[in-house]
C-alpha cells in the first residue's frame, strides 16, 4: 500500500485521534498549525500506509510522533521501531520526543523539527 493510500477505517480511526490528542500533541499542534514554524505545513493524525502519524509535512517528508512513556517498553519498542522503518523506506524522515521533551521543553523540539525540515535552497533557516 503507498503511503497515500488508506482505508476508510483508518480515516475513522485518524478522526478519532484527532479529537483525543494528549496535552502534549495538543501542544506541539498549536505550534505547528497554520504554517506556524517556519511556514511548512504539517497535517495531524494522518494515515500514511498501515500506519498514523501524530503529525506530518509532506514538502520534507517529515513524520513527527510524540510518545507517552508506554514506548519506552515491552513490544512497543519493537513496534516503534518496524513503524519508523517502513516509514523511512517510504522517503520519510521519522522525528520521536517523549511527551515530557513537548511539554518542558518545546523550543528544543521546534528547533529539532526545523533543523530537520530545513533545505539547502531555501534562502535561511527561520526561527521557531
Amino acid at each position: 500500500m503507498r503511503y497515500n493510500q488508506c482505508d476508510p477505517d483508518m480515516i475513522s480511526r485518524a478522526r478519532r485521534l484527532r479529537e483525543n490528542m494528549t496535552t502534549a500533541e495538543r501542544k506541539l499542534w498549536s505550534e505547528l498549525r497554520g504554517r506556524r514554524l517556519g511556514g511548512l505545513k504539517f497535517r495531524r493524525q494522518r494515515p500514511i500506509g498501515p500506519y498514523i502519524a501524530d503529525f506530518v509535512c509532506y514538502g520534507p517528508k517529515i513524520v513527527v510522533e510524540v510518545d507517552g512513556g508506554q514506548h519506552g517498553v515491552g513490544d512497543m519498542i519493537a513496534d516503534d521501531f518496524a513503524r519508523a522503518r517502513w516509514l523511512e523506506s517510504q522517503g520519510f524522515k521519522v522525528l520521536r520526543f517523549w511527551n515530557i521533551d513537548v511539554l518542558q521543553n518545546l523550543d528544543s523540539v521546534l528547533e529539532k523539527i526545523l533543523d530537520e525540515a530545513w533545505v539547502p535552497d531555501r534562502p535561511h533557516r527561520p526561527s521557531p
